[in-house]
């Protein structure tokens, strides 16, 4: 069964990459909302029934529930380090892109110009 949990971490780590490259929107915030819900579940579930995730890990090959949420928190982790990293470069790229168009109009409209040429 550890194999079963070793394949299950490589998919949560592939499918946080392919977030990384991929475009966001109105589904990728949802499904982010959504995961999020979902482990503050798990992270209250932990709190009140330890019992379940030592079974949930022996399940998957995992030695203790603990271990397991350590895992699973380096998968959440690395989402989440996903997803500001492509946030990041978007924002990085907006700035890069508003910069070079207030470069562009200071070129073709000095303020000093604009006065003198109106009153000729």
């Amino acid at each position: 069964m550890t194999i079963v949990f070793q394949v299950l971490a490589a998919l949560v780590i592939l499918i946080a990459g392919y977030f990384m490259l991929r475009g966001g929107g109105a589904r990728h915030q949802a499904m982010q909302r959504l995961l999020l819900l979902l482990f503050m579940v798990a992270a209250a579930s932990s709190v009140f029934l330890p019992q379940l995730w030592t079974y949930a890990a022996n399940l998957v090959g995992v030695g203790r529930g603990t271990d397991l949420l350590l895992y699973i928190m380096v998968l959440v982790f690395l989402g989440f380090v996903a997803t500001s990293y492509r946030r990041s470069r978007r924002t990085e790229n907006d700035v890069t892109e508003l910069a070079r168009r207030v470069a562009l109009l200071a070129v073709r409209s000095p303020q000093g110009e604009s006065e003198n040429s109106g009153g000729e």
